[in-house]
This record gives C-alpha cells, sequence and structure tokens, in this order.
C-alpha cells in the first residue's frame, strides 16, 4: 500500500534549547579481537526487518504501509505544547543537515516524555522526547527511515519507535599529537559521530611527539612543543569552533592531558618540567616524565589545568596517568633522595601515586571532576568517589576481571580494551568490536550499573587526516551499536545488513566510510 501524503512531523517538547553539560596502546593482546576466521561463514546482506536502522532503536514496529514524501508538502513544524520554539537553530540547522533533499523552512523542537519516542503515520509523523538531544536523535532515526525507489522517489514507512540509551558515555577518542589532525577532519568525524548517536569527543590533544593545543597561559608549549608553532596548532578560536560544533550536535568534548608520562612534547617549551636522567653520576642529556619533587611541577600544573577548565566547559577532564617509565626516576640522585626522605624505599609506584595524588588535588580545586587510565586505580592513588576509571589493557578475561575489580570498589567504568580500532586486521574485524560486551563480567547488578559506557579509541602512530575517517568508519559504528541498543541485539547477520545500508548512508553523505566486504552503494563515494 502506498500513499501521497502531505508530512509534517511535529516535535513536542519541554526543554529549552540550551547548552549540553553534564553533571596504549600496543598493550592491547593481539589475539583478543574475536576476528572472523575462514571457518566462519561468509555473512550476505539481506534485506532486514529493521530496515537500516543504525544503532537499533530498543523498540521499534514497522509496517508494510508507506507514504510518498514530495519536497514540495514536506515540512517540519512546532507542536502546540512546543516550548523550544522555532528560534532553536540548534534542530533548524540539523534538520538541513540530514535531510538536505527537502525544502523546510519551518521547524520546531521541544518535548515531554522521559522516553524518545518516533511515530509515523498518515497524515503526520510525531517526535516527543524530554530534552533537545533526544530530538536530535529521533531526527537521525527519522532521516534512516526514508528510503528511494529506483528512481528517486522517497518513501517511508508507517513506523512506531521507542528508544532510549543503554549507556550514557558512547566516546571515541581521536590522536591529534603522533599525527596533526586538521580541523575539517574532526569536525566532519564529529558530523559523523552524531550520525551514530556518539556523544562524547575524548581529545587526546597531546603527547611525547608534539603539543598543539595553543594555551594563553603557556604559549610557549605549542612553540617549542608543536610539529609547527603556526601551522600545526589548535589555537583557541579553533579549540572554540570544535567544542560549539560538537554541542550543536550533542557531543561532549572531553580534553586528555597525559602526565606525568607521555610529556616529552611539554618540556620542550617548559624548563624543568621534565625529570633530568643519569648516566651514572652525570646527567645524559635526556629527561623522563614529569619531575614530581619540584613545587614548581605543581605551580605550572595549577596554572595550566586552571585554564584547561575555563576554556573546556564538559564538567570532567581526563588526566591520563598511564604508561610511566621508572627508568629515569630511578636514575636521577635528586629523586633517589627524596624517596628515602618519603620513606618510599623503591616502589617507584609510591612516587607516581605521590604525584598524581597531589595533581588531582589541583584539579579538584577547578570543580573539575576527572578520568584517569586505569593504572592510577592500579597502583593504589586514593581517589574521589565520583572518579570515573578508563579500562583499557589486557585481554578480554584481564580487562573484565579490572572492570570487576574497579566496580566492587565503588567506582564507576568505562571500557576501551577491545575496541581500539588502530589494531587492525584482514576482514571483517568490526564483528569483534560488536560482540564485545561492557557489562560482560562476574559482578552483581549494582557493579554493573556503575559501567556508565565506553570509548572507541583511535591512536594515531599509522593515522592521520589520509587514512583516520576510513579507518575510523564504519568500525565505530558497531561499537556505536553495542553502546546504545538492548544488551540482547546480538544477531551478527541482521547487524550486517543494516550495517552495509549504513555505511552506504554515511558515503551518501560525503563520508568515505570503508567497504564491510565486497558490495556497491547506490551514490558512491566521489572522493575529495
Amino acid at each position: 500500500m502506498s500513499t501521497t501524503l502531505k508530512f509534517t512531523a511535529l516535535l513536542l517538547a519541554l526543554s529549552l534549547c540550551r547548552g549540553l553539560r553534564h553533571d596504549y596502546i600496543d598493550n592491547y593482546i593481539d589475539n583478543y579481537i574475536d576476528e572472523v576466521t575462514e571457518e566462519e561463514a561468509e555473512l550476505v546482506a539481506q534485506p532486514s526487518k529493521y530496515g537500516s536502522l543504525w544503532p537499533l532503536p530498543q523498540k521499534v514496529q514497522l509496517s508494510e504501509v508507506s507514504f510518498k514524501l514530495t519536497s514540495s508538502s514536506f515540512r517540519i513544524v512546532d507542536a502546540k505544547d512546543s516550548t523550544a520554539g522555532p528560534s532553536c537553530s540548534l534542530l533548524q540547522d540539523h534538520n538541513n543537515n540530514i535531510l538536505p533533499s527537502f525544502n523546510n523552512p519551518d521547524v520546531a523542537h521541544a518535548m515531554f516524555v522521559s522516553t524518545d519516542e518516533l511515530s509515523v503515520n498518515q497524515p503526520y509523523a510525531v517526535l516527543k522526547a524530554p530534552k533537545v538531544w533526544g530530538a536530535l536523535h529521533g531526527l537521525e532515526t527519522f532521516s534512516q527511515l526514508v528510503y528511494e525507489d529506483e528512481y528517486g522517489a522517497k518513501s517511508i514507512n508507517s513506523t512506531t519507535i521507542s528508544d532510549f540509551p543503554r549507556f550514557a558515555h558512547r566516546g571515541i577518542l581521536l590522536d591529534s599529537s603522533r599525527h596533526f589532525l586538521p580541523i575539517k577532519v574532526i569536525l566532519a568525524n564529529l558530523e559523523t559521530m552524531a550520525m551514530n548517536k556518539i556523544n562524547v569527543f575524548h581529545w587526546h590533544i597531546v603527547d611525547d611527539q608534539s603539543f598543539p593545543y595553543l594555551s594563553r597561559t603557556f604559549p610557549q608549549l605549542s612553540q617549542q612543543g608543536a610539529y609547527h608553532p603556526y601551522t600545526h596548532v589548535y589555537t583557541p578560536a579553533d579549540v572554540k569552533m570544535v567544542i560549539e560544533f560538537a554541542r550543536l550536535r550533542g557531543i561532549r568534548v572531553i580534553p586528555e592531558f597525559d602526565t606525568p608520562g607521555h610529556t616529552q612534547s611539554w618540556g620542550k617549551g617548559q624548563p624543568d618540567l621534565l625529570t633530568p636522567c643519569y648516566s651514572g653520576s652525570k646527567p645524559s642529556g635526556t629527561f623522563g616524565p614529569v619531575n614530581p619533587i619540584l613545587n614548581t611541577t605543581y605551580d605550572f600544573m595549577s596554572q595550566f589545568f586552571k585554564e584547561i577548565s575555563a576554556v573546556f566547559p564538559d564538567a570532567y577532564v581526563h588526566l591520563g596517568g598511564d604508561e610511566v617509565d621508572f627508568t629515569c626516576w630511578k636514575s636521577n640522585p635528586d629523586i633517589q633522595k627524596f624517596m628515602d626522605q618519603q620513606g618510599f624505599g623503591q616502589d617507584y609506584s609510591k612516587l607516581e601515586s605521590f604525584y598524581i595524588q597531589k595533581l588531582l588535588d589541583i584539579v579538584t580545586t577547578t570543580e573539575k571532576g576527572y578520568t584517569i587510565w586505569q593504572e592510577v586505580f592500579d597502583n593504589g592513588v586514593k581517589l574521589k568517589p565520583d572518579t570515573l576509571i578508563h579500562v583499557w589493557k589486557g585481554n578480554q578475561q584481564q580487562y573484565q576481571n579490572e572492570m570487576a575489580n574497579v566496580t566492587s570498589s565503588g567506582y564507576r567504568t568505562l571500557l576501551s580494551t577491545p575496541w581500539y580500532l588502530n589494531r587492525i586486521s584482514y576482514g571483517q574485524d568490526w564483528q569483534g568490536h560488536y560482540k564485545a560486551d561492557p557489562q560482560d563480567f562476574k559482578g552483581t547488578e549494582a557493579q554493573k550499573k556503575l559501567v556508565i559506557g565506553g570509548e572507541a579509541c583511535l591512536w594515531g602512530e599509522y593515522v592521520d587526516a589520509t587514512n583516520l575517517t576510513p579507518r575510523l568508519w564504519p568500525r565505530a559504528s558497531a561499537v556505536a551499536e553495542r553502546l546504545w541498543s538492548a544488551k540482547d541485539v546480538t544477531d551478527i547477520n541482521d547487524a550486517f545488513s543494516r550495517l552495509s545500508v549504513h555505511r552506504c548512508r554515511m558515503v551518501d553523505r560525503g563520508i568515505p566510510a570503508e567497504p564491510l566486504f565486497s558490495s556497491y552503494c547506490p551514490h558512491e563515494y566521489k572522493g575529495i
């Protein structure tokens, strides 16, 4: 049955259109990822009963009744009880992005129910959500329901959807230190994150290799530490642009400034910040981690993180704390003397904990919450109750044990171990990413509730602007569905069918997402 109708989407909401704010690697075990083997059956894309919805909503009812969509009759308007109003440019702009082929000058927004709801029926569709961010997700879902025939005519089937994310934290980490990522590439991937309902951009902005963040307080950090002080830096205007671009798509930007390790680039512009390494009784001319025994170190960190807390509006900052090499500390006679004075003996993890605790105290004064890599927890550092522990190490059994240990201690946690997308292999490795579940560990229901989600990580040793996007997508889409959809959504064949079409949809929107297998898209990527 096919019916032509005037199509009006009513968006109902009570919340105002307002800003979003919320109250490595090679240790990864090679044989962990559940890769597709030659013995596994070859997946064949067949039409899914859920169409091309990705990530799959919590509840979906689709019918065979279809409605024709025409640009002359399609419009989006405010419902009678809408409080966001047509002035909410956030939804207006997003609507233009996801439904570019329709002329829709009138947009309305706002909601009143606890669960996002989308119903499509004659003569209009109704979208309800408690917050504007739910409306954004609902518009994306609506766009995924639209399909076209061989002549390009667009239709949509009668549909009822009730939806909400399984996990609150659905993130992607991008590394802009090992290779500088142009702003254009970051923005394009933020757009793609929104298509996949990813809501956290974990910006690993600096590391050993380079310091591209241009600090107003310490401009010499990027002047000396960036690959190039003018062309390979993120200015305050750049950072502000990224944060606002992300906010308008319902995405939080959480910066990571990892210390005391991973800081070689910091030392180029900040004298005496790093520990001088010794060869015998003389300095070797090289430097190790941040020097934890100098008061000037903490004076610097206090000023620096005061700036970071003002520049990045999110309630959290990622403080790293992973992979600290003790070799240089052990060689330094001043460090050895300090260890004796503190009664640390030869346990340099106690020195690391000494530094981390002082850093956490500094960040606490900025009224920010903090996320740390799991080593900080493993080393017994005293942490605030609201600390977020980021798990990234080990094989499946090891990371599941870590998740159990962290949650049994009462801390919230998020997982990245099975989702290091810089690890590539021949074949459909997305299946391993899809099958991993952050709540698959031995623990109580109370422990499972402390798992707030996870992040897919794309570290930058072998990734820059030329290959970042196709390496990330659609593999990150598999993680996106695992973090959004219900726990029992595990049908790999149905996922393959929907993801194949979703990948083509991303390609149609100008995103060079790599293919899952031999296939074609109705609208192929046109290149640069």
